[in-house]
Parts: structure tokens; C-alpha cells; sequence
């Protein structure tokens, strides 16, 4: 039995029939569209989560997304049954060995024992049942390809994590946003209704006309709509966060800070695309689909060939379960057995092709991967070189914006401007500043969008 096991373990490393494994070449350009000279160059390591989002509030946010999203530990699950299922398979590489034992009683009639005869047998032993013999690696590759699928879960597990992340920032800075939208509107609605007040006032005294009234509270009312609408993107807002953290969000959070004092890293190091390749863990995942694909078409080909397994068994047996053990009770039996495949109506063949096609399907997801990530991050890359000039330049229209709903006021308190114009004026200032906190939100957003794209500091 020590000489079967011996031999078979030999075997365990038989040849293999998996074909090369070739990945294809990267299917974008060797550098990003809007890179800078920094970028076209070999990137450092990128930040860990919490660098990148230095805002306290946002950190413990994340923190409780991590430990409670239901998408994340169905990403953990999904990893511990593939693993588990890796395990099924690479354990029939090894022989499984069974203990054995067993009895029988039997009456038997003949003419010398016409009431029968009672005999007894007794055994036991230790037994390998149709172990195959790997001659051609087919549970070699088939092991081979569970553990690539294995390696896949990990990396669809990081790539869930990230998103997750990702998903989070967004989904704060939205809340953020709507909160900022909101208490700019009701500064503004508190101005406009003591504007309002005012004309009332003066239309009384008939210094003002009815036409600057009503055209007071529209304004108003514009105000108290908008109000309304920031109010519920607030809840909206905060029920998606709720959703990605898994849990209510706490009341006892560190204070947040306002968006323009958003601590998140707007410049990140692209680098070459050739990194996406170890850094996303999408393209990782993709890759190791490709190598799983590639492991089973070796098993599919070692299928035309001979099969051979082997059962064997060595124990003791005795009519007596008390001399079981005594000398001169052994016994042995040795089965090899040998299939070789003759006709299956195409099916090996069939299988064969099959395999094949998904070894093509798994070139064309990893060529996919990559060019969605290479777009990913190119336009990650133009919004941040664009949203800053944006910005600065929409600061401006603020800025003119307020100077002249000031001199409007002066103007229309002097009796030299219509309301129409004061009017204008503020309608114009508002929406510079509400413009301005959407772009600084867009900025962010695409930061955390290259963060993710060129794969985060995630492990």
C-alpha cells in the first residue's frame, strides 16, 4: 500500500497538455491623451483611502461602508466558496485513502448440515478507491484553472472594495453639495423676503408700483422652490449613503468640511498604461480569467486520452473477530483500470471546441478591460485639467456677479435703475454662486473618478 501511494504521488506531476499562454498586446497607445510630463512618466505608488480622503467625516463614513456593506460581503462570500470549490478540486489530485471494516454471519443448507451451517468473516483494512493515475495533467489543469478562478474572486473582491470607496466619496459629496445648495438658498430666500417686505412697504407708501411687487415675490417664490427641491436632493442623498454604508448614518460624526475646503487629492500620478495592468484589479481579475480559460482547454485535450485509475486495498480478515489481528490474516487486492475514449457521438471534440471559444472570449474581455480602464482614466484626467481653469474662471463670475447686484441695489435705491434690472442682478449672483458649488463638487468627484481608475491604494 506504501508502494501505491509512493507511485501515485509521483504521478501527481505528470506532463500537462495547456497551450502557451499568450496575452494579447496592450490595445491602447503607450501614453494618455491629456498626461503631463509627470504622468507620461513611471508613476509612484498611489495614496492609501485615507490620504486621498482627508476629511474626517467622509474617513469614518468609509470606515462603517467597509464593515457593513452587504455587496462587500457577498464579494467575501462569493471568495470563500471559490476557494472552497479549489480545494474540492485539487484534492482529487491525491489519492483518498478509507478505513474499512466490516462482519457477516451466513447459514448456509447442505446435506451434511441439513439445518444449516453458521460462518463468520470479520475485516478490516485501508482502501484506495479509483484513484486516477494524472498520466496527461487533465486533473492537473482542471486544478489549475479553479485556482486562477480563485485568484479572480480575490482580485473581483478588491475591485468591489474600490468601488465601494468610490461610491462612498461620491455619494458624501452629493450630500455635502446639497447641503451648501440648501443653506445658500435659504440666505438668499431671507434676503429676498425682507426685499420683498420692503417693497410692500414702499408700494404702500406709493413710492413703488404693483409690477415691483409681484416681480418681488416671484423671486421670492423662485427661491422657496428651490428651497424645496435642495431639500429633497439632501434626503436623496442621504438615503443612497445609508444604502452604501449598510447601517443608518451615525449622529455622532466628526463635523464635515464645506466643499471648498475639501481636503481630496486633485492630482494624482497616472503614469504609464502599461501599470493599469498591475494596479487595476479589474484587469487583474480579467487576466486571471484568461489563465483559467487557457488551464481548461489543457484538461479538455488530456480527455482523448487513456484514463487509467487505480483501487486497492490491504487489510485482515478471520472467521473470529478475536484472531482479526493475529498472524496469517492479511489480504491485499490490486485494481488498476484503463479507459481510452473510442466514441462519444463529438462530444470530447465539442468539449475541446467550447473551451477554446471561451479562451478567445476571456482575450477579448482582458483586451476590453484594459481599454475601458485606459478611458477611464484619460477622462479622469481631462476633467481635472479642465475643472480647475473652470473654476477659477467661474470664481470670477461670482465675483462680478455680487459687484454688480450691489451697485444694482445702490442704483435701484437711487431711483436710477428699474427693479427689473435689481432683479437680474440677483438672480445672476445666486446662480454664480450655486454653479460654483456644483463645479467644486464635479472636481472632487473626478479625482476620486481617477483615483478609482488607475486603481487606488486599495489591498
Amino acid at each position: 500500500m506504501r508502494a501505491i501511494i509512493a507511485m501515485s504521488a509521483l504521478l501527481l506531476a505528470g506532463c500537462s497538455l495547456n497551450p502557451p499562454l499568450s496575452k494579447p498586446a496592450l490595445p491602447v497607445p503607450a501614453a494618455y491623451h491629456d498626461a503631463t510630463g509627470d504622468n507620461s512618466a513611471s508613476a509612484a505608488t498611489l495614496p492609501d483611502w485615507r490620504q486621498m480622503l482627508a476629511d474626517p467625516a467622509l474617513q469614518r463614513l468609509v470606515e462603517l461602508a467597509l464593515e457593513n456593506n452587504r455587496d462587500l460581503r457577498e464579494a467575501a462570500l462569493n471568495v470563500a466558496a471559490v476557494q472552497a470549490q479549489y480545494r474540492i478540486q485539487d484534492a482529487a489530485r491525491l489519492p483518498a485513502l478509507d478505513a474499512t471494516g466490516g462482519g457477516t454471519r451466513q447459514r448456509a443448507s447442505s446435506a451434511d448440515a441439513p439445518n444449516g451451517a453458521v460462518t463468520r468473516q470479520t475485516s478490516a483494512g485501508l482502501a484506495v478507491n479509483a484513484f486516477e493515475l494524472d498520466f496527461f495533467g487533465r486533473l492537473r489543469s482542471q486544478s489549475e484553472a479553479a485556482f486562477a478562478r480563485y485568484l479572480a474572486s480575490v482580485e473581483g473582491q478588491r475591485t468591489a472594495r474600490l468601488a465601494l470607496i468610490a461610491a462612498v466619496a461620491d455619494a458624501y459629496l452629493e450630500l455635502r453639495l446639497a447641503e451648501e445648495q440648501a443653506a445658500l438658498t435659504e440666505r438668499t430666500l431671507a434676503d429676498w423676503r425682507l426685499a420683498l417686505s420692503l417693497t410692500e412697504r414702499l408700494h404702500g407708501a406709493r413710492q413703488r408700483n404693483g409690477l415691483d411687487v409681484a416681480q418681488a415675490a416671484g423671486q421670492v417664490a423662485t427661491a422657496e422652490a428651490d428651497l424645496h427641491a435642495r431639500d429633497r436632493a439632501r434626503r436623496l442623498a442621504r438615503n443612497n449613503l445609508e444604502l452604501l454604508l449598510g447601517a443608518p448614518v451615525p449622529q455622532a460624526l466628526p463635523a464635515g468640511l464645506p466643499l471648498a475646503q475639501q481636503p481630496v487629492m486633485t492630482t494624482l500620478p497616472a503614469g504609464l498604461p502599461s501599470e493599469l495592468l498591475t494596479r487595476r484589479p479589474d484587469i487583474m481579475q480579467a487576466e486571471q480569467a484568461l489563465v483559467a480559460a487557457n488551464a481548461e482547454i489543457g484538461a479538455a485535450r488530456a480527455a482523448f486520452f487513456p484514463r487509467v485509475s487505480l483501487t486497492a486495498q490491504l487489510g485482515l480478515g478471520s472467521a473470529e473477530m478475536g484472531s482479526l489481528f493475529q498472524g496469517g490474516n492479511r489480504s491485499w487486492s490490486f485494481a488498476p483500470q484503463i479507459t481510452q475514449p473510442i466514441f462519444q457521438g463529438g462530444r470530447l471534440r465539442a468539449e475541446l471546441k467550447l473551451t477554446e471559444v471561451r479562451n478567445h472570449l476571456a482575450v477579448v474581455q482582458y483586451e476590453r478591460a484594459i481599454q475601458t480602464a485606459f478611458r477611464e482614466v484619460n477622462d479622469a484626467l481631462a476633467s481635472n485639467q479642465t475643472y480647475q481653469r473652470q473654476i477659477v474662471a467661474q470664481q470670477r463670475v461670482v465675483d462680478a456677479a455680487a459687484l454688480r447686484e450691489r451697485l444694482s441695489n445702490l442704483r435701484y435705491g437711487a431711483g436710477q435703475d428699474s427693479r427689473l434690472e435689481l432683479l437680474d442682478a440677483q438672480r445672476q449672483a445666486y446662480a454664480a454662486q450655486s454653479a460654483l458649488l456644483d463645479l467644486r463638487r464635479d472636481h472632487f468627484k473626478s479625482a476620486i473618478a481617477l483615483y478609482k481608475a488607475l486603481g487606488g491604494g486599495v489591498s
